[in-house]
């Protein structure tokens, strides 16, 4: 069977193009370091790329919010634990003040003080983080807690703020809750119309301590006391709590971060070595085309004569 010169040179033109094409795709390779420049180049394999940029996308957004949530719970536990320090004052004062010898010199100012501990516990409270009140709930643009003062005297402490804590998604699926209600360091037992709480409590000391009512001091609001700053203490704990799931959030988020950065760039990136060998190779092979079509183009009808 007798093949025409002009399908012999159409395969060869086809070959050419393809060993052409190769050439150039490997070329675009190694110059952008992409296995893909284009969806057309391999639709699944770029299809699988923008699913782990996305999800690389998403998981880094996570890592932020962890971090912001532990930097938020870390201020939350060193503002619990300097209104713990000024409690543990106040308990001390008291302990001082209900002492029988104890005269009004020394009562008028353990009163003094213990309205500066209040006064501080306050601007504890009030704690301003990245631009954001720690304890005021969802209204983080509101000072949580304010001094009541009538006749220039205290006679407790307001709390500002809402009821609900802060939401943060961690990761796809998991949200954890900020502990953003102050409400909560309160911790009221009684009822709206007759509260009872730490608000009250603090008048009930300082009007204890005006009145030089010792029995009062080292009964009732001596053990109240415990109880109100064991609730600071619990609320800590929480915090506590909440800061180590946090870090372990943190560490699961990392790991996940190199396991998609890992496989991302073994589907995204080049093998320079193996791509530089594979370029030799076509190369090779096109030039070897080149070498062919020059003695096909030669060959006339008295060629096929002889």
């Amino acid at each position: 069977m007798r093949i025409s010169n002009n399908i012999t040179y159409s395969d060869f033109m086809r070959n050419l193009g393809t060993n052409a094409s190769k050439v150039q795709t490997t070329l675009n390779q190694i110059s952008s370091m992409k296995e893909v420049s284009k969806s057309s180049d391999n639709p699944l394999l770029v299809s699988k790329i923008m699913d782990l940029t996305v999800s690389l996308s998403k998981n880094e957004t996570y890592s932020n919010t962890i971090a912001d949530s532990i930097s938020w719970t870390q201020a939350q536990d060193s503002t619990l634990d300097s209104v713990s320090t000024s409690m543990l004052r106040i308990r001390s004062l008291i302990q001082s003040s209900a002492n029988a010898t104890a005269g009004s010199d020394e009562l008028k100012a353990n009163q003094s003080e213990i309205e500066q501990e209040i006064s501080g516990i306050v601007e504890s409270l009030n704690t301003n983080f990245d631009g954001r009140y720690l304890f005021s709930g969802t209204n983080t643009t509101t000072a949580p807690f304010e001094v009541i003062k009538e006749n220039d005297a205290i006679v407790g402490i307001k709390y500002n703020g809402t009821s609900q804590d802060l939401p943060r998604e961690i990761a796809s699926g998991v949200s954890v809750n900020l502990l953003a209600d102050g409400s909560r360091l309160l911790n009221e037992t009684g009822t709206a119309t007759d509260p009872e709480n730490l608000s009250t409590y603090f008048n009930d000391l300082l009007s204890a301590l005006r009145s030089d009512d010792k029995d009062a001091l080292s009964g009732d609001l001596l053990a109240a006391h415990d109880t109100y700053a064991n609730n600071i203490v619990n609320v800590r704990a929480q915090i506590g709590t909440l800061y180590n799931r946090l870090s372990a959030a943190a560490d699961r988020n990392e790991t996940e971060q190199l396991n998609l950065t890992e496989t991302l760039s073994n589907k995204q990136d080049v093998d320079v070595a193996e791509k530089y060998m594979e370029y030799q190779n076509q190369m090779t092979a096109y030039q070897a085309t080149l070498a062919m079509g020059t003695k096909i183009m030669q060959l006339s009808i008295l060629d096929y004569m002889n």
